[in-house]
């Protein structure tokens, strides 16, 4: 829907608008200065946890992944919480608390904010970062030859689901949680050093993996494979979907990017459906010289990022998206 009704909108023309909404990039850029330029992104969502601390970790986490996902370095942010008036306010504590801890470790300054009341729980954050204009990670620089590093495992969809109806394992819950409060920094860090050809990168977080694999392939002019087995999974995302916990956030990302995908026959269709999960504070894919790959994806794993190389960028072509073995 968002989709169709920005399409319709007339575009302002400000040269000093480096990314705007045009390729569905992860965040805005604002050019200041030949040298400087912010980083402008929001994001905010009602708890997929019962501990406040933690669901206020996740909605930071998830707020600043959009800066490091463009090679940003967040600053400040600003609160936006939704609370029920007669809700507990040691609750309200507590969710602030923990978003104020990640944002601790990103060295990004909490600087104000605003609520209101609502008798359903929401939480995130609108978070200003800097970048040289001429270090921009957008996710329609992609070349064929790429390969595509992915830093994190896919499931927090379907575990968030299975949460909420009480038939999450433990050992699911804690995987998904560590995930979610864990910040992309570290891959951001080593993706912008210089020492690696990168030229694209995104988050991948409510669109699944295929729906922001698609958004990357569209911007860059160019077609994605995706080898299936290589996709990291967290524990328990595949007892979930045999469950039947899919959220309809799934099911709509499947509907609106399954006519640009094909698939190999012997592809496990639990697996398929994981590659449509929509990720809450997920990894950065990124789309960097083959020649680089090895080298990157050895760096991210010695400082502690669980990436995996799981396929390649290749001239345009039908499919869009392909799905191997």
């Amino acid at each position: 829907m968002l989709d169709s009704v920005l399409g319709k909108l007339a575009r302002q023309h400000d040269p000093n608008v480096l990314v705007g909404f045009d390729t569905a990039d992860d965040a805005g850029v604002y050019q200041i200065t030949p040298e400087l330029a912010l980083v402008q992104t929001v994001d905010f969502f009602t708890p997929i946890v019962d501990d406040p601390y933690v669901f206020g970790q996740i909605a930071a986490t998830n707020s600043l992944s959009d800066v490091y996902a463009m090679g940003g370095r967040p600053m400040s942010a600003l609160t936006m919480v939704c609370f029920p008036d007669d809700g507990d306010p040691k609750i309200l504590e507590e969710m602030l608390a923990g978003g104020l801890s990640k944002m601790v470790e990103a060295n990004c300054t909490v600087i104000g904010g605003h609520s209101i009341r609502d008798p359903e729980i929401k939480l995130g954050y609108a978070v200003t970062g800097t970048i040289h204009p001429q270090k921009i990670l957008a996710n329609s620089a992609a070349r064929a030859g790429d390969r595509l590093i992915f830093t994190k495992a896919i499931g927090t969809g379907v575990i968030s689901t299975a949460i909420k109806r009480e038939q999450a394992d433990f050992t699911w819950v804690r995987a998904a949680i560590h995930s979610m409060t864990s910040l992309n920094k570290t891959a951001s860090e080593i993706a912008t050093s210089g020492r690696f050809a990168v030229h694209s990168v995104t988050d991948i977080t409510g669109f699944g993996l295929i729906g922001h694999a698609r958004e990357m392939a569209l911007g860059s002019g160019a077609s994605i494979r995706i080898e299936a087995a290589k996709v990291p999974l967290l524990p328990g995302a595949m007892e979930c979907v045999r469950g039947g916990h899919v959220p309809g956030g799934l099911k709509a990302n499947r509907q609106f990017t399954e006519g640009c995908v094909e698939w190999d026959e012997s592809i496990a269709p639990d697996l398929l459906t994981l590659l449509y999960d929509p990720q809450t504070a997920g990894g950065l894919l990124i789309s960097v010289a083959g020649g680089d790959a090895d080298a990157l994806l050895a760096e991210l794993q010695q400082a502690g990022v669980e990436a995996a190389d799981i396929g390649e960028v290749v001239a345009r072509q039908k499919p869009l998206i392909a799905i191997l073995a």
